[in-house]
């Protein structure tokens, strides 16, 4: 621990909690501030979350060639002023100086146009800081390295619906306060990067490809039909997945509670995570890959039965509890079967493309979740009955997945994969 990690490991992996209060902070409460405050339909909010969280999960593709091309000091600068940007002018909608702006574009196409902004940024952020552990720790505790990486990402991811709470509800500074927190948090991460992170070494065998080269790269990994289609069936968990973010909050406050603090109970999930993820890949640790990938489907999609069962407060809280332990069954696991499809030498490239179902689950989530939050109940008058669909895609995720790996085999395949 004292001597196995550089600096820029430290400052790196600092930076990203921030970030990571500040994204999942805006999300916990983005859906509440578009169908609330902004009077969106159900159907709407869903659409631009899912396209915002498609950008900000398709872009890592490319953000680490970027990052590689122009350095990582640079990226991360770049990417912090964007997000500080993006958050600001969120959270500046109602302003006065804005009323012009919303008059001649209408607030659907400027939010559309304000979420692309720090959409960008964690695209940029996560390569440079997982490229950050690999330079700037020793072998011997790159694992470690990667280990803490994690950790840190999900109290971020914890501390992020707390600080909206907060802000929101606690001290009653208003939803729009929440992204200009947001802002402040990248903000002076800019200035934590700018004057204690260097450039940290690269290996003497290391090649940074171009863009374009990038752009080939995609041909040749999605040429690849196995590994395309296990990104595939993959996206149908994160289609079930990312229903807390996006059609939880809708359900919660509009046929629940009205004042469900629904932001703040977002923090079980990653907390959660926190807690369980260790034991959890202990007992599953002799299991092969993919049936653990697939166990952690179901487990996921079987989660939605409690919130069906008990719409309530303690019902939703059991429900991200359960799906937690679905994510942390298949999460490692996940990647770790994914190198294995790569071909010899290509592993980076493949990983690289780990992102891909995670950005179209969010993009058919998003439109999914408003269309039965809408439907189920605006419509039908039986809000509750929509958590079967998520629970059926849930299920029919992980038989696929099962089928899968009875079929398939990685090109490199071993007894445990």
């Amino acid at each position: 621990m004292r001597d196995g990690f550089e600096r820029p490991f430290w400052v790196a992996n600092f930076t990203e909690i921030f970030e990571r209060v500040a994204y999942y902070g805006t999300t916990a409460v983005l859906a509440i501030y578009l169908s609330e405050q902004l009077h969106f339909s159900d159907k709407l909010t869903g659409a631009i979350m899912g396209d915002f969280g498609f950008v900000v999960y398709l872009l890592p593709i490319l953000g680490g060639t970027l990052a590689d091309r122009f350095g990582f000091r640079r990226a991360l600068l770049f990417a912090f002023l964007v997000m500080t940007l993006g958050y600001f002018l969120l959270g500046s909608l109602a302003a006065p100086w804005m009323h012009a702006i919303r008059a001649s574009l209408g607030d659907k196409w400027l939010v559309l146009a304000i979420l692309m902004i720090p959409a960008m940024g964690p695209g940029v952020v996560k390569p440079c800081v997982a490229g950050t552990t690999a330079r700037a720790s020793s072998e011997n505790v790159r694992s470690l390295g990667y280990s803490i990486y994690y950790t840190l990402v999900n109290i971020g991811g914890a501390l992020g619906p707390i600080m909206a709470w907060t802000v929101r509800q606690k001290l009653d500074w208003g939803i729009e306060n929440v992204f200009r927190v947001a802002a402040l948090s990248v903000f002076l991460m800019f200035w934590v990067v700018l004057f204690t992170y260097r450039e940290p070494g690269k290996t003497t065998d290391e090649k940074v490809a171009s863009v374009s080269a990038a752009l080939k790269n995609m041909v040749v990994v999605l040429a690849n039909f196995r590994f395309v289609t296990f990104l595939l069936i993959t996206s149908g968990f994160y289609i079930v997945f990312w229903q807390i973010w996006i059609s939880v909050p809708l359900f919660m406050r509009g046929y629940v509670n009205r004042n469900a603090p629904v932001d703040l109970l977002l923090s079980v999930e990653a907390i959660t995570v926190i807690c369980l993820q260790v034991l959890t890949t202990y007992l599953t640790r002799k299991m092969p890959a993919i049936h653990s990938v697939a166990l952690g489907f179901l487990i996921t999609g079987l989660a939605w039965i409690i919130l069906w069962a008990h719409p309530s407060v303690p019902g939703l809280i059991a429900t991200l509890v359960v799906v937690a332990i679905g994510e942390i069954t298949q999460a490692s696991r996940y990647y770790e079967y994914c190198s294995r499809l790569a071909p010899a030498g290509q592993q980076g490239l493949y990983m690289g493309y780990a992102f891909l179902p995670i950005a179209i689950g969010y993009f058919i989530a998003g439109r999914l979740g408003g269309y039965l939050v809408d439907e189920f109940g605006n419509v039908l008058h039986r809000p509750t009955e929509m958590w079967w669909v998520i629970v059926t895609i849930g299920v029919i995720s992980a038989g696929l997945m099962a089928l899968y790996g009875r079929i398939v085999k990685p090109v490199r395949s071993s007894g445990d994969a």
